[in-house]
């Protein structure tokens, strides 16, 4: 018996392509169903995507090396205010150091909002962020001081330059205009307490 040969391909028709319409319709098929898995897939990856976008939520950040800087600027300026009662003859200087230090914790509540962004409606996004084991962690970074004891003009001198001192210290480890701010804040407290409060 002769081996029949496979039928040479016709003239204009590509070899491996359907050679009747029941084969051209299930390729047909067989492309959409895999351009829908391309698709399903894409839109799978975007889904996946925008779901890990939505848990940015649970990153605990570290704290802003500012904060502590801001938490201790008003408790500065609560005991310079709280320091009038027993020091009345240093009103002026009281008054104006509690102030000044009521403005340098808002110039660094500004400046760490700033980097943590705000979105185009004026809210600010969700920052937790881990706690800090410096610094006087009593009271949240942003939030007013509750009344102190009314400290001595000594003891708020002493405190004082230590925030100068660590504000200098912390000025140097940074760059740019959190260099720049934290230095000026640094010089105003040398003010303060050695001026002021002489």
């Amino acid at each position: 018996m002769p081996i029949r040969l496979p039928a040479p391909p016709r003239a204009g028709r590509i070899t491996g392509m359907p050679s009747d319409r029941h084969e051209s319709h299930r390729t047909a098929v067989d492309r959409r169903t895999a351009l829908r898995l391309a698709g399903g897939g894409t839109a799978g990856v975007l889904a996946l995507g925008a779901l890990a976008g939505c848990t940015g939520d649970d990153v605990v950040h570290e704290p802003d090396p500012l904060a502590a800087q801001e938490i201790a600027a008003r408790a500065d300026a609560a005991a310079a205010a709280a320091a009038i009662v027993i020091a009345p003859d240093r009103h002026a200087a009281l008054s104006a150091i509690a102030t000044e230090r009521t403005a340098h914790a808002d110039a660094l509540r500004t400046e760490i909002d700033r980097a943590i962004g705000v979105y185009a409606d004026g809210t600010k996004p969700a920052h937790r962020t881990r706690a800090s084991a410096s610094g006087p962690s009593a009271v949240a970074s942003g939030s007013a001081v509750p009344p102190t004891t009314p400290p001595s003009v000594d003891s708020l001198r002493t405190q004082l330059t230590a925030a100068q001192k660590s504000s200098a210290e912390l000025a140097r480890a940074l760059t740019g205009y959190r260099a720049g701010l934290l230095a000026s804040i640094s010089a105003a407290c040398a003010v303060q307490a050695g001026v002021l409060l002489a």
